[in-house]
């Protein structure tokens, strides 16, 4: 049954004995020919079975023009076909947003996932170590489903059995290049599923102009923006503290501006007042009439500032004590935004030791205790080190613009958002291309959201200045 063979045919077999000197190969037993065509038939009509399961409509859209040839002569058959065809190409023309809505994106769908995702799936899987080749077999996490939106398509996949997110997020290059895009998203979508967002353009590659300042007086959501899916780009401000990073140029002061824009009806109307802190004389200085006696400088007045705030932080906390655990805006007791342009200044390079406790101390017990009673903190910094700002955690909503390094997205955004698709490191230093866009992640979700801020020229902040002052 057993016979020894040459050694250089000993790299094909598995050796049944631990001595690797003598390899013996098992005996081959010949299959019949009927087994065969038994097993390649059954696999044929399960095939042609789940096809017709999976997919009704087209399998019917292909089928009865056939079925009307062979009963009607081919005539027939090209009239019927042809009828839809005529109906769908003005339809197209003339109101592409349903088209794409009903048809078009459903096409482009079906289209990318036979030319591109199952066509290269099984080698993208096992190169990348997503799938795994064990004894002859492959096994691959299965290709659920994909769709497409304007910008992007969404592949959901189900995950092999053991398993992590991690083991996805750590290989969204791979998978970005493997399926020819410029970047790949990872996020749950149940449990054992994932949803991969696959860009295939950029809808926030061009400058966004102002947004319109809102004709009704509100705290917010305040529009300050787009996401990347197309949706306003709403920024909570009351009731929570924002952190924003970004290198130089990166748009710091389009969050800012655009924020201030979309609360003027509301300061307008005594709801809000904003408190501005300027150690850079520079980028809020532009809109100083909208600050009144409300805006610093020096190291000197902003520590002042600061604690006139944290004064007015824990007055209100005595009046509300036991009466109320919610800030509503009214005219008595307004939302206070602090604004912090460049908050490293003051609390990192500060050479006035006593200065920099105090600012320290105050922008520490304002982001502990003011959201309760209305007072809220808009930060903005170049730098996002531990050793520079030492209370970056004390800010719910983070927003990362661009950045030098990669390991600064984690600092901004929390350990793995880089994985999960903020490629904050990544945004271009041109400023018609990167100025204002940026990743945001929110207290209550831990996916990070593409979004770009409009630009606020300095005529439309002085045009804002000046509606204040009239």
């Amino acid at each position: 049954m057993f016979r020894k063979l040459p050694g250089d045919e000993a790299h094909h077999l598995v050796s049944t004995t631990p001595d690797t000197a003598v390899v013996f190969r098992p005996a081959v037993v010949t299959t019949p020919a009927i087994v065969t065509i038994v097993i390649f038939a059954w696999r044929l009509l399960a095939g042609a079975v789940r096809l017709l399961w999976r997919h009704p409509i087209a399998a019917a859209i292909v089928a009865a023009p056939c079925v009307l040839a062979w009963l009607y002569g081919w005539r027939v058959a090209l009239i019927v076909a042809t009828l839809p065809v005529s109906a769908l190409v003005p339809w197209a023309l003339f109101d592409r947003p349903s088209f794409n809505a009903w048809i078009g994106w459903r096409l482009l769908a079906w289209w990318r996932l036979v030319w591109v995702y199952r066509r290269h799936w099984q080698p993208v899987m096992i190169i990348s170590g997503l799938g795994r080749h064990v004894r002859g077999r492959d096994y691959l996490p299965r290709l659920v489903k994909v769709s497409c939106t304007s910008w992007a398509d969404l592949v959901t996949v189900q995950m092999l059995t053991g398993q992590a997110v991690t083991d996805w997020s750590d290989r969204i290059d791979h998978l970005a290049h493997g399926f020819g895009a410029r970047s790949c998203r990872v996020s749950v979508a149940r449990a054992g599923r994932l949803l991969l967002i696959f860009p295939r353009h950029d809808p926030l590659a061009t400058p966004l102009a102002a947004v319109p300042i809102p004709e009704e007086a509100s705290v917010g959501p305040v529009e300050i923006g787009t996401c990347e899916d197309g949706t306003p780009w709403r920024l909570k401000v009351h009731g929570t503290h924002i952190l924003v990073a970004g290198a130089t140029g990166a748009g710091k002061g389009s969050i800012i501006w655009s924020t201030i824009r979309g609360l003027l009806p509301a300061v307008r109307a005594g709801l809000v007042q904003v408190w501005a802190l300027d150690p850079k004389r520079m980028e809020l200085s532009f809109g100083r009439p909208l600050f009144g006696d409300r805006y610093a400088a020096s190291p000197a007045d902003c520590a002042d500032l600061l604690e006139a705030a944290v004064a007015v932080m824990q007055e209100r906390a005595d009046r509300f004590a036991g009466l109320q655990r919610n800030h509503t805006p009214t005219v008595e007791d307004p939302f206070v935004l602090v604004v912090v342009d460049e908050v490293a200044f003051l609390t990192a390079y500060q050479s006035d030791k006593g200065l920099k406790l105090r600012i320290s101390a105050a922008l520490a017990t304002l982001t502990t205790q003011g959201r309760a009673v209305g007072v809220g903190v808009l930060a903005a910094l170049q730098d996002p080190r531990k050793e520079v700002m030492n209370i970056r955690n004390l800010f719910p909503d983070k927003i990362a613009l661009r950045l030098d390094e990669s390991e600064q997205v984690d600092m901004v955004l929390g350990d793995g958002a880089r994985d999960r698709g903020a490629l904050a490191d990544h945004i271009s230093p041109i400023p018609t291309q990167g100025a204002g866009v940026g990743y945001v992640r929110l207290e209550c979700s831990p996916d990070p959201v593409r979004v770009r801020a409009a630009y606020v020229s300095d005529a439309d902040i002085r045009a804002m200045a000046g509606q204040v002052t009239a």
